[in-house]
């Protein structure tokens, strides 16, 4: 996992459900935890695009509910700034279910763009990404 380049707003706290883009079985996930994500005492723990989080699948093939999975966070709708000075927007908020924590997916297909960020921190997913945006 390497440094984004971007200062990336995170704009998904922890509880945000949010739909995932492969055909992995897992439809709609519960983000509960993020990784390396401090903050200070009483704030809540948010994501943002490249980010690794752990969550709860709610909607989906049967043996993936309520299981507990890796995601990293490909799309979201809150505006953020690459260095360039372009700030990017996406339509919806989406995530990509993985294997494991090094970043391999677990799906095959990605539907829809893929985050530049994204792809740059994880080279697994960037092997199946079609649309980079």
């Amino acid at each position: 996992m390497k440094a984004v380049n971007a200062q990336v707003t995170r704009g998904l706290p922890v509880g945000s459900r949010i739909q995932t883009c492969d055909n992995s079985g897992a439809k709609i996930i519960e983000i509960f935890s993020v990784f390396k994500c401090n903050t200070t005492k009483g704030r809540q723990q948010s994501a943002g695009v490249g980010d690794l989080c752990m969550a709860s699948v709610k909607r989906g093939k049967q043996e993936m509910m309520k299981t507990v999975v890796f995601a990293v966070i490909v799309r979201q709708k809150r505006p953020y700034t690459r260095p360039d000075g372009m700030t990017v927007v996406f339509e919806d908020n989406s995530a990509v279910i993985l294997k494991d924590e090094k970043g391999n997916p677990k799906g095959t297909i990605f539907k829809g763009p893929i985050a530049k960020e994204a792809v740059e921190r994880w080279p697994g997913i960037a092997k199946v990404a079609r649309i980079v945006a």
